[in-house]
């Protein structure tokens, strides 16, 4: 597969330039900046995967895949400007990688009619695909995210959290202060107390935060980071001796980047996902003979199994399926943004079919519709081992509370729909 790195100059070669190939992917990623230590894997993982499909299996339903690469260095406005200068190469769908980045594109993607899959990530809200038509988050959003660690902490504690004290350190953007109200309302639910601390970008700089932490000695910490951020407070929470057990991040608060810098210190420490961890499946053997050892992996190789990788290989095999998906639907093996649309929204996952895929128990069943395009909210904890330098998951996929969550959803996608004058429905 031959991956363009696409730049504002491009684009307009790129409109007058007939497409490689029949399936245009592309990818925003972030290989340079702060956030390039985990940028990195998950371009990698999502390159590689469609490498394979190209290598072993002659593309999608026999269509070659091009993958269009193209550097946001997650900033906002580069991400914007990179979706303007590759929308005209007929791009499928879009991984903004950057809650940002999606906040901007929901609108001009929408008019536009491509799709936007920002997977585990940007607005909460756009689950329900009756107002974003055009934006899925499947298969858990962060609302589902703040609710499994909660469930978590209630499983630690009988099932009552009353009296104990919550912080949630986060990254002071859209991003970081997506689950405040989801926390919120689960304090006024389960009686915790519940602190805010907001840390600015990049978040190289938290002494006041976790200062404050020691002070006020909180029961549990609760970390939305994302790069150095990550790495900063949890080497942060081992100068202070805080219980790394009760210290747990959201799914971007969890790679091997964020624990490594603090060696033994960060034992313990644990993180939400919504897939599986390390390379003991076989199509990691498929990605070895004809990605790697053939010498055309995006990065150097090293990457395979780690956290972000597979979150990468993820997000890419999810959209090859809502493609094969697609392809059924329409009886074409070419695809329109529409047509990928479609096979979004009816995208079901099953152990079956990720079993045939080689990924068995990668990640949680769920299924797609027009009212759902976040899939049923199942996420899991998983905890770092430092003596043996990996991850493993600690419980199964647990529900998050819909009870809460989708009150919220509804609360926050009617706003949108009224502020946009848009008449909720199917397409």
């Amino acid at each position: 597969m031959k991956t363009k790195l696409a730049t504002l100059a491009l684009g307009a070669a790129l409109a007058a330039t007939p497409a490689l190939a029949e399936l245009t992917f592309t990818s925003l990623s972030y290989r340079t900046g702060p956030y390039a230590a985990n940028g990195i894997p998950f371009a990698d993982g999502y390159a590689d995967y469609f490498t394979l499909l190209n290598e072993r299996d002659g593309g999608i339903g026999g269509e070659m895949v091009e993958l269009i690469e193209c550097e946001t260095g997650y900033n906002t406005e580069k991400g914007v400007e990179c979706y303007e200068s590759t929308k005209g190469s007929g791009a499928l769908v879009y991984q903004p990688l950057s809650t940002g980045i999606t906040y901007q594109l929901i609108p001009k993607a929408t008019a536009d009619g491509i799709p936007v899959h920002s997977m585990g990530y940007g607005r909460t809200s756009a689950k329900n695909g009756e107002v974003f038509n055009w934006i899925f988050n499947y298969p858990a959003n962060y609302w589902d995210g703040a609710s499994v660690a909660i469930k978590h902490l209630l499983d630690e504690n009988g099932g009552d959290l009353s009296g104990k004290k919550v912080a949630l350190v986060y990254h002071n953007s859209a991003y970081g202060k997506e689950p405040i109200r989801t926390l919120e309302e689960l304090a006024a639910k389960h009686g915790y107390e519940l602190s805010l601390l907001p840390v600015d970008h990049p978040g190289q700089e938290q002494k006041s935060q976790w200062l404050q932490i020691r002070r006020d000695r909180p029961d549990y910490v609760i970390m939305w980071g994302w790069g150095v951020m990550n790495q900063v407070a949890i080497q942060e929470a081992v100068n202070i001796r805080y219980p790394m057990e009760n210290f747990i991040g959201i799914w971007w608060s969890g790679s091997e980047n964020d624990v490594l810098p603090a060696g033994e210190g960060a034992n313990g420490y644990k993180a939400l996902t919504f897939h599986n961890l390390g390379d003991d499946y076989p199509l990691y053997a498929d990605l070895q003979q004809y990605v790697v050892d053939a010498g055309k992996a995006a990065g150097a190789g090293d990457n395979l199994g780690t956290a972000l990788y597979n979150r990468g290989l993820y997000a890419a095999m999810l959209a090859a399926e809502a493609a094969k998906t697609a392809q059924e639907m329409h009886s074409t093996t070419t695809l329109t943004p529409a047509q990928m649309r479609d096979g979004m929204e009816n995208l079901e996952i099953t152990e079956a079919k990720m079993s045939d895929l080689g990924l068995p128990n990668f990640g949680p069943e769920f299924s797609v519709s027009c009212q759902n395009h976040g899939g049923e909210g199942y996420a899991a904890v998983a905890q770092w081992d430092a003596a043996a330098g990996e991850w493993s998951l600690i419980t199964d996929y647990v529900q998050s509370d819909l009870d809460v969550i989708t009150p919220l959803v509804d609360e926050d996608s009617k706003m949108f729909a009224d502020e946009s004058g848009i008449e909720p429905g199917c397409m």
